[in-house]
């Protein structure tokens, strides 16, 4: 029914935001990462998915349409809903859930509280073909793809840790370093050792 909502920001906290639009104040659930994302801004563009519940109509916002797909996926996993779908979106950014998925590691995903083995493993199964089919997906995600991240990806895995885990990391470092073209190749690496 919505395809997104644009205007003023009345109000927002982590979990959600009112923006107005021509007077109407429209309240929408967010995740984490959302939020991040807007949380300097006056006024923004949320793409929407429109929840019609027995007991509720519930707006989802995301800042990105990547964000928004990743949800739909999730909500198409039995015995996820809407509210576990934002709080797996809001617990582990979306490059490391998709990175998950695809390499199948249960325990990343049973770090979101509420998610345990068995539904870690149906998200897996249910999801792992989709994601790999969609590699265009994963490349329009906001991921840093630079020949330094390469370079310290393809060192890390030669001394013999997993791709997966090492591109996270790699990544967690590049989050926390603002300026990613300070850090060089040798600094990356030194850095993910110390995490590894």
């Amino acid at each position: 029914m919505y395809s997104y909502i644009k205007g003023n920001i009345a109000e927002k906290n982590p979990t959600y935001i009112v923006i107005d639009v021509n007077g109407v104040g429209y309240f929408i659930n967010i995740s984490l990462n959302t939020f991040s994302l807007i949380k300097d801004k006056d006024n923004c563009k949320l793409f929407i998915h429109f929840v019609v519940r027995e007991d509720a109509q519930l707006l989802f916002g995301f800042a990105n349409q990547e964000e928004r797909k990743l949800f739909r996926h999730l909500l198409s996993v039995s015995g996820i809903g809407a509210t576990t779908a934002i709080l797996i979106l809001s617990s582990i950014a979306i490059n490391e859930i998709i990175e998950a998925i695809v390499s199948k590691n249960v325990s990343v995903l049973q770090s979101v509280k509420g998610i345990g083995a068995k539904s870690a493993q149906r998200i897996i199964i249910d999801l792992k073909d989709k994601l790999e089919k969609e590699s265009a997906f994963t490349e329009n995600l906001g991921i840093i793809h630079n020949t330094k991240k390469e370079e310290a990806l393809s060192a890390l895995t030669m001394l013999g840790f997993k791709k997966s885990i090492a591109e996270s990391t790699i990544n967690k470092i590049l989050k926390l370093n603002k300026n990613e073209e300070e850090i060089s190749v040798e600094q990356l690496i030194k850095e993910a050792l110390k995490i590894l």
